[in-house]
């Protein structure tokens, strides 16, 4: 009842080059209606091998990096410019964004959870900046996932958490200790995504503030015996106030404060006319210190007690993580801005990427025979 009427050409690139498929289409002999004979996909203009060599590598370098990088590499002739790497890229974001997490086998009796966030450079107008919001999962058993979204975006940051959460091995039993800088919004998240515990004050960004009153307390002038005497008493000091927080005795801090107020005046009127001397800005310093731990009093821990029990005491692995997924790609030396939505869903294919999972149920528009020799070609 059905004839060839004609055959019909469809370009689509591979890794391999450009391949010409010729599809017939039939007439129905009694109805006179047409149907192509396979079901082709719409818009298909590559394979999704292409597809996620492409997305891999827009995640590690700038599109026209990588657009060269494939061309150089590859005889491919057809999709590699850094539009079509654009597109394709933010498409596997899309899919990884609303991807359905991986149920692990087993369940983690422990799980650490470290929250935080950083900003890129924004393209658009009314904004200058665009916060991410980043953290890292991490089981007890060693499996470890890292989520991340910019804020104002579809991509709901509490359900990348709960997502990774669920792919770490998350239960009912399950103990899970979270980290954050002290931010509120940071915790509120923390409490859409199911998390009931409280949030620890992370270490990191406590020794950060404790290193800049160090070496400012350093860098005090000791030209008279007086001088000497009280800059050694402010450097004990300021170690000692580091030894009462990292033991959970951050209340005594202000012990270490009335001491150093005692001996400052030895450095007052140094500077000459410099509007910020070294003593003005140690003292600046320290407030904050102070100011800090005060308003996280709630979230404070003994760090050398969990330190000694091999437990995570900050955002530490989250930082170098921040590194990884922001400003090595989109921040530190790229001179270049960011749309809220391309910047989002590129995060998710760099989180793909460090979760060694990129392109997960993604773009199966051609299966594999069920054949040896198929499972070799996919390998070469």
């Amino acid at each position: 009842m059905c004839q060839v009427k004609d055959y019909r050409p469809r370009q689509i690139a591979t890794p391999y080059g450009q391949v010409t498929v010729r599809l017939p289409r039939f007439r129905c002999a009694g109805c006179g209606t047409m149907e192509a004979a396979v079901d082709w996909p719409a818009r298909c203009r590559s394979t999704p091998e292409l597809d996620q060599l492409q997305a891999r590598l827009s995640a590690l370098m700038p599109y026209r990096v990588a657009a060269g990088v494939i061309e150089h590499l590859l005889p491919v002739d057809a999709g590699i410019s850094h539009e079509s790497m654009r597109g394709r890229t933010l498409k596997l974001g899309e899919a990884l964004r609303d991807a359905a997490a991986i149920e692990p086998t087993t369940a983690a009796p422990a799980i650490t959870l470290t929250l935080d966030s950083t900003f890129i450079r924004s393209c658009e107008e009314d904004q200058r900046h665009l916060e991410v919001r980043l953290g890292n999962v991490e089981a007890s058993r060693g499996a470890r996932q890292v989520f991340a979204a910019v804020a104002k975006t579809d991509t709901a940051i509490a359900a990348l958490i709960q997502r990774s959460l669920a792919a770490v091995g998350q239960a009912q039993e399950t103990k899970i200790t979270a980290f954050t800088d002290g931010c509120s919004g940071l915790r509120s998240i923390l409490v859409d995504a199911g998390v009931t515990e409280p949030p620890y004050l992370d270490w990191f960004h406590i020794a950060m503030r404790l290193h800049h009153a160090e070496k400012t307390a350093g860098t005090l002038p000791i030209d008279t015996p007086e001088r000497e005497h009280a800059r050694a008493v402010i450097v004990t000091e300021v170690d000692r106030l580091h030894w009462r927080i990292w033991n959970g005795r951050a209340k005594d801090a202000q012990i270490t404060l009335e001491r150093i107020r005692d001996v400052l005046p030895a450095f007052h009127g140094e500077g000459g006319r410099k509007k910020d001397p070294a003593w003005h800005r140690l003292w600046k310093a320290l407030r904050e210190i102070d100011r800090y731990l005060s308003n996280q009093s709630a979230w404070l821990v003994n760090y050398a007690e969990r330190h000694r029990a091999g437990l995570r005491v900050g955002t530490s692995l989250t930082e170098a993580t921040a590194n990884f997924l922001v400003n090595h790609r989109m921040n530190k030396s790229q001179q270049m801005r960011w749309s809220r939505h391309g910047a989002d869903l590129l995060l998710q294919v760099r989180c793909a990427v460090l979760n060694s999972k990129p392109g997960s149920g993604f773009g199966q528009l051609f299966k594999a025979d069920a054949d040896p020799a198929s499972d070799l070609a996919m390998a070469a």
